[in-house]
């Protein structure tokens, strides 16, 4: 799955955001150190966050004038790393709005000179129809891809996608119904939390997940 398979496949602006907050409560309900985070003070934007620990990252920033998505998989034949001046792959960032230029530059997203570090980039402006990404890339002949197969889990399947993350990396079974109540963004309830995570409360996440901007039923 490539940068174009996820661009035809994610959803509306809104339904994105709803997605990754779902998964930034998810993770906080299982985990103290969540895998995927969501953050509303990026600047002045608002970002979900994944990265693995091994060098895979991902980031969806959301700003005024849209969303702009980085993928970085290290072990990519895409990977700058692979050229000694740390080049882009080519096509990358090609048509990529000037809007979205504060987001090619951010620091977080460089290396230690401030190279912008990318294996797959996507972007869609708020009145956009569509997602994009660059234009006529051509991808490496191995079997190597671009990471962006790491977005999968925001796709329609994000329940079952996330079932199975659940299984894989926490060794967990989770119960689809809760965690479909999540992603529909009903009302955090103590009930709900206990039903993901027996040993953890409503209130002892309550700052959490105001944070994040997701809703909770009355403490």
């Amino acid at each position: 799955m490539n940068v174009y398979d996820i661009a035809a496949a994610l959803p509306a602006i809104d339904v994105l955001r709803g997605r990754c907050q779902a998964l930034a409560v998810l993770e906080r309900v299982i985990d103290t150190d969540p895998y995927y985070v969501y953050t509303r003070d990026w600047g002045d934007d608002e970002a979900a966050l994944m990265s693995n620990g091994s060098g895979d990252e991902w980031a969806v920033v959301f700003t005024s004038d849209g969303v702009f998505i980085r993928v970085f998989d290290h072990e990519s034949e895409m990977s700058p790393y692979r050229d000694p001046d740390r080049e882009l792959w080519p096509g990358l960032l090609d048509g990529l709005p000037e809007v979205f230029g504060p987001q090619a530059a951010e620091p977080a997203f460089g290396d230690e000179t401030g190279q912008f570090l990318a294996t797959a980039v996507l972007w869609r402006l708020a009145g956009d129809e569509d997602w994009h990404a660059g234009e006529g890339i051509v991808f490496p002949p191995d079997d190597s891809v671009d990471g962006a197969g790491m977005l999968a889990i925001l796709l329609d399947d994000i329940v079952a996608r996330y079932v199975a993350f659940a299984e894989d990396y926490y060794e967990i079974e989770v119960d689809p119904a809760a965690v479909g109540q999540v992603v529909a963004h009903q009302p955090l309830t103590d009930a709900l939390v206990r039903s993901l995570n027996p040993t953890t409360a409503l209130a002892d996440l309550h700052d959490d997940v105001a944070a994040i901007g997701y809703p909770m039923a009355a403490t």
